[in-house]
């Protein structure tokens, strides 16, 4: 296990080497000139050229490069080229309520999904069955931002249950907080909730199959009891590795869910900063969502090995 942590974390560092190099060219690749963007269109050229070289953008891209990693490296993220604020300041500033989203959208898709997954899985070519298959190819296909413009049209413009838009941090209350996340927290779900349910009756319905299960059906377990107790233990490291997937996808997804809801998270700041070219702002954002799905793949697979023994891995076990 020690080795396999080892080997793991020293991957990270070509995989965000790569990230950075790929986001770092896309910005340097870019049509147009940066500072005149954030000047405006009625700048003066000795303006744009004072701001280019406040910028660094007179400088080669290798050198560039090379100044921005090893800023990097001391924790330095850079300045925003829209309101000149530490990068890492606003990325704070906003990391609570995207959090926040992704979080109660990750809890949703699991009541939603695990209840349903399971029904469609112990009825596997029933009504049921096709219901719930029906309902997940629903999910998936709807887009998120057009399945939030229907919860605020009915849940909070027809009914008033529900804020329109806005965001209320936990301390201004819990109630008002759950309140202000669960219509945008919605849209994000159900189309996670849709793949992860589709995941769980697929892994659990080939589970249930399996001699070992039909000898503890025989020795008189419930199909339900089975299920449980047999069946989901051996199931977990596809929807454990959906579950982390659905996460990283709350998070970039977010940026059209906060767009439409108004909600000042990391998303809507993503969405707002190339809008402008902050090219600062999209770089470490980017750089965020590759260490965090680093991170979460490795959670991930430690849980999987803790849920299933058989996974092994030590030196030459199967990863």
């Amino acid at each position: 296990m020690g080795r396999y942590l080892g080997r793991r974390l020293l991957s990270v560092v070509p995989v965000l080497f790569l990230v950075s190099l790929a986001v770092f060219s896309l910005g340097a690749l870019l049509p147009g000139d940066a500072a005149a963007a954030l000047l405006g269109p009625d700048a003066a050229p000795e303006d744009i050229l004072f701001q280019r070289r406040r910028m660094g953008l007179d400088l080669g891209p290798a050198r560039r490069y090379f100044l921005w990693i090893r800023a990097l490296l001391r924790g330095d993220l850079g300045l925003s080229m829209g309101n000149g604020l530490p990068v890492a300041e606003l990325l704070a500033q906003r990391a609570g309520p995207t959090f926040s989203l992704a979080l109660f959208s990750l809890a949703l898709s699991l009541l939603i999904a695990v209840p349903l997954g399971f029904a469609a899985a112990l009825k596997k070519g029933s009504s049921a069955d096709l219901v719930c298959s029906l309902a997940a190819l629903g999910g998936v296909s709807v887009p998120g931002f057009l399945l939030g413009l229907f919860l605020i049209l009915v849940f909070a413009v027809a009914l008033r249950w529900f804020p329109a838009a806005g965001y209320v941090p936990p301390a201004a209350g819990f109630l008002a907080h759950l309140r202000s996340v669960t219509l945008p927290g919605t849209a994000l779900a159900l189309m996670y909730a849709a793949l992860l349910m589709r995941v769980i009756r697929s892994s659990l319905a080939e589970t249930l199959g399996r001699d070992y299960v039909r000898f503890a059906r025989s020795k008189g377990a419930g199909k339900l009891s089975a299920a449980f107790r047999h069946a989901l233990p051996n199931s977990l490291a596809p929807i454990l590795s959906v579950l982390g997937q659905g996460f990283i996808g709350a998070l970039s997804g977010a940026a059209v869910v906060e767009s439409v809801f108004g909600i000042p998270g990391i998303g809507a700041l993503t969405a707002s900063s190339i809008a402008r070219r902050d090219l600062p702002v999209i770089q470490a954002v980017v750089l965020l969502c590759a260490l965090l799905n680093q991170g979460l793949n490795l959670l991930i697979d430690l849980l999987s090995a803790l849920a299933d023994p058989r996974i092994n891995l030590g030196p030459g076990g199967q990863e």
